[in-house]
C-alpha cells in the first residue's frame, strides 16, 4: 500500500510539473508572436546607451523598383532599413495604388487594385538590397 501511495504521489507530480511547464511555454511563445515577449516595450532600456537598431538615414541608400502588370513600387534600403519612396500605378491598365508605406521599417508594403484584382507586394532589405518578400494577389468581390 505504501508503495502505491508513493507511486500516485510521484505521478501526481510529474504530471503537474508537466502542465505548469506546458503553460509556460505556450504564453511564452504566444507572447512572443505578440511582439509582448521578453524583448518587448516593457524592458527598461539605458538611453545613454545608443541602439544598433536606428535607422541611419545618412548612411548610403541602394534604391530598386518591384515592377509588374500593376505598375511600380520604388523602395529604398538603407543597411537593413526600407523606405518606400512611391509608387506608380499603370492608369492605362487600370490599375490604382491604394496605400503604402513610407518606413524605416524592416519591410515596406504596397497595395495595387485595378478593380476586379488586387497585389499586395512586401518588400525588406536583404544585405542592403530592396528584396520582394510575398506578392499576394487576391481577386475582389462585387461590393
Amino acid at each position: 500500500m505504501r508503495r502505491r501511495m508513493l507511486l500516485v504521489g510521484l505521478w501526481v507530480a510529474a504530471t503537474l510539473l508537466a502542465v505548469v511547464a506546458g503553460v509556460f511555454a505556450v504564453s511564452t511563445v504566444g507572447a512572443t508572436i505578440r511582439d509582448r515577449g521578453p524583448v518587448g516595450d516593457e524592458v527598461a532600456r539605458d538611453a545613454s546607451v545608443p541602439s544598433p537598431t536606428v535607422p541611419e538615414p545618412d548612411g548610403p541608400a541602394v534604391s530598386d523598383e518591384i515592377t509588374g502588370e500593376w505598375g511600380a513600387f520604388l523602395v529604398e534600403c538603407r543597411d537593413t532599413w526600407a523606405y518606400g519612396v512611391g509608387v506608380r500605378a499603370d492608369k492605362q491598365a487600370g490599375w490604382r495604388a491604394v496605400s503604402w508605406e513610407r518606413g524605416p521599417d524592416d519591410d515596406v508594403e504596397a497595395v495595387f487594385s485595378d478593380g476586379r484584382s488586387s497585389v499586395e507586394l512586401d518588400v525588406f532589405c536583404n544585405r542592403g538590397r530592396p528584396t520582394l518578400g510575398d506578392l499576394e494577389r487576391n481577386t475582389l468581390g462585387d461590393d
